[in-house]
């Protein structure tokens, strides 16, 4: 068996996915990074970070939608190390285009529902099945479940209510699986990301500046992947041991509700 930690995160190849692997290669875990492609340039970039920190890396290609795939992709993980001690279930993405509530598609609303909701609750059935098996052979072990949701599961944006909607969705997996875990003594915590300066938000650069400049944003300033990063570093270490459940919203202060 492994002694080093495994870590496994879904989305891993650019912006919060990468730097989520980064912070936790940094602390001493083995990294399986799942993204659509394993030959992206961001995956080498990412691949390149890990080794130089010393940690082993592992790239993974899975369209986290396709729930039929990731059977394969767990027992693939376990064959090589033997352990999976953290999953951050990050992978997701936005509507291809942005409709008014009132026009969205179900071929929109599908897309995004299989990848942001669908595909991330059977990933962690999978592996949760698996830790608590890993449980009784580990000594010492202490496995995290994190799913990655955003300030959208609370808020509302109707031209892109499925995104919403997913993350909503997302959000209420993160507790009925703490709720659930929690007499196997596996933490899950839910990590809310704000305004994040990623490829996701490229887009909407200029609305988000204004917004931010505007105040909207108590803390002044865009978010970046490594808030993220640090947050789940810190998850990961044990630091909230006795938080399971807990949301981690990390958005620069947008949880402040003032007059």
């Amino acid at each position: 068996m492994n002694n080093i930690p495994v870590a496994v995160i879904t989305g891993a190849s650019r912006g919060i996915g990468r730097s989520v692997a980064i912070s936790l290669a940094s602390e001493g875990y083995d990294i399986a990074a799942i993204s659509r492609s394993v030959d992206s340039e961001g995956m080498g970039i990412l691949g390149s970070a890990v080794e130089k920190i010393g940690r082993e890396f592992f790239p993974i290609g899975l369209d986290i939608s396709c729930t039929s795939c990731q059977v394969e992709v767990v027992r693939n993980i376990l064959g090589r190390y033997g352990r999976i001690d953290i999953l951050v279930n990050n992978a997701g993405v936005a509507p291809l285009q942005r409709d008014d509530l009132l026009d969205m598609t179900e071929e929109s609303y599908n897309r995004v529902m299989n990848i942001n909701l669908k595909g991330p609750v059977f990933f962690a059935q999978k592996i949760a099945k698996e830790m608590i098996w890993l449980r009784q052979q580990i000594t010492g072990y202490k496995p995290v479940i994190i799913f990655m949701t955003s300030v959208s599961s609370v808020r509302s944006s109707t031209n892109r209510a499925e995104y919403c909607l997913s993350k909503a969705g997302l959000s209420m997996a993160s507790t009925v699986f703490a709720d659930r875990l929690s007499k196997e003594d596996i933490r899950v915590f839910e990590v809310r990301p704000g305004i994040i300066q990623t490829d996701m938000t490229v887009k909407m650069k200029d609305k988000y500046n204004k917004m931010i400049s505007d105040g909207f944003v108590p803390a002044e300033r865009w978010g970046f992947p490594e808030d993220i990063g640090k947050a789940v570093a810190s998850l990961a270490r044990g630091d909230w041991d006795f938080s399971t459940g807990m949301v981690f919203e990390i958005s620069g202060g947008l949880n402040i509700h003032k007059l």
